[in-house]
């Protein structure tokens, strides 16, 4: 990996297709409910992070992979450190929805 790709930062572009290829897995929107509603990418759901510890009941099993996105990549990584500490194993911070460029429900 170049330096340059380093500081390119996650391609939520890339992630989603990931996210789509990767068997169980969960898209995880956790901007505001208010958020979600005015778009979203198919197929995620929605737990914002200020709700996070409540995932639990939402994704029972911790060893699921979940691709966390917000806005900007903020808020998703505040929310993979806290699932991180409610023992969830294979959390990833996929950046944010307004460098997404496809479809959005």
């Amino acid at each position: 990996m170049a330096l340059a790709d380093f500081f390119k930062g996650v391609d939520i572009n890339s992630e989603v297709e990931n996210c789509k290829k990767t068997e169980g897995a969960v898209l995880l929107d956790v901007r505001s409910a208010d958020e979600y509603k005015n778009g979203h990418i198919p197929r995620s759901i929605n737990v914002p992070v200020d709700e996070i510890q409540n995932v639990v009941s939402v994704i029972p099993d911790k060893n699921t992979p979940i691709f966390a996105y917000c806005l900007s990549g903020g808020r998703a990584g505040k929310a993979v450190k806290e699932m991180q500490t409610l023992g969830y194993t294979d959390v990833k911070n996929i950046g944010g929805i307004s460098k997404y460029t496809g479809i959005k429900e």
